[in-house]
């Protein structure tokens, strides 16, 4: 085949590929803009980078139902889904609809209402990096977050947020279990002092964000999630970088075990019951860590003593 030969055929076949590639391009930007001005008009924000949908965010999520997730699940280059207020219509049945987000970075929910073994579906997003369950399940006491044992399948999921749910000591076991995780924070939920052993397993967790748990009412013993006796656990996690602890009623005597972390450079105690004379020998015990801490509101000692009764 002569050169002029090859030149006519190369002219004759590329034309038609690119101009095929472009048709193909065509409906995947044009379906994004379907979908984006529907979320806009229930209230998302959407941003998009050259026509394709990157980010959706929902401060309300109450209107969402099976037809809009089905939408969201078509966002095929989709990388920060926020999902807050009652998102109750996240379900065990319409979560399937984002198992398909694969190129989802960043997710953050509230309210959604999803099993233990509804949250595998979430397994299935390879790039998935951060991701936040504010009050999932609640007030469904039969989820305990041992769903969240399948996450073990995400190699890239750094940081992990927990909050407001039954989440119990299952789930503690569960997290555990994800040692790729480099920050973890839960608070108010069904945890115990036993529960906060399992995190003993995550041996490359840099930042933990630890609350007190929430009351259970009906007449059994409500003990603390987090006392004096929890910082011994805590001071065993050796990688810890930044620790931060709410809801809390603590001393010198058992914050001074933090010593024993070699990485530590900074601790935050938030709405925490300890002297102004405690703190200033801790600063002095831990010369190399900022430690953030101030003075509790009247408000803030009620209502605390309040979370604190057992």
């Amino acid at each position: 085949m002569t050169h002029s030969v090859r030149s006519e055929l190369h002219r004759h076949v590329a034309f038609p590929l690119g101009a095929l590639l472009a048709c193909l391009a065509l409906p995947l930007a044009a379906d994004d803009a379907k979908v984006a001005s529907t979320l806009r008009e229930l209230g998302g924000i959407v941003a998009e980078v050259g026509g394709a949908v990157t980010k959706v965010a929902f401060k309300d999520c109450s209107k969402l139902g099976d037809a809009e997730f089905r939408h969201i699940g078509q966002l095929k280059s989709l990388k920060s889904l926020t999902l807050y207020g009652k998102c109750h219509g996240l379900t065990d049945e319409t979560i399937v609809h984002l198992a398909g987000l694969t190129a989802l970075e960043e997710l953050g929910t509230d309210g959604i209402q999803v099993t233990d073994a509804g949250l595998k579906h979430l397994a299935a997003l390879p790039n998935l990096r951060s991701a936040s369950f504010f009050h999932i399940a609640f007030p469904d006491k039969g989820f305990s977050g041992e769903g969240f044992e399948a996450f073990k399948t995400l190699p890239k999921l750094e940081r992990l947020t927990v909050a407001g749910t039954p989440f119990n000591d299952k789930g503690m076991a569960a997290v555990a279990g994800l040692a790729q995780l480099k920050e973890f924070r839960t608070w108010h939920t069904f945890q115990t002092q036993a529960g906060n052993e399992h995190l003993l397993k995550l041996t490359g967790l840099r930042t933990l964000m630890l609350g007190q748990r929430l009351r259970q009412y009906g007449g059994k013993p409500n003990g603390l999630s987090i006392d004096d006796s929890t910082i011994a656990t805590l001071a065993k996690m050796k990688s810890l970088e930044s620790l931060s602890l709410d809801e809390v009623r603590l001393t010198h005597a058992g914050l001074v075990q933090l010593k024993a972390l070699p990485e530590l450079k900074r601790l935050t105690l938030q709405r925490a019951d300890i002297s102004e004379a405690d703190i200033a020998k801790l600063r002095a015990d831990l010369p190399n860590v900022t430690i953030e801490w101030k003075p509790l509101t009247d408000a803030e000692r009620k209502g605390l003593e309040g979370l604190l009764k057992q």
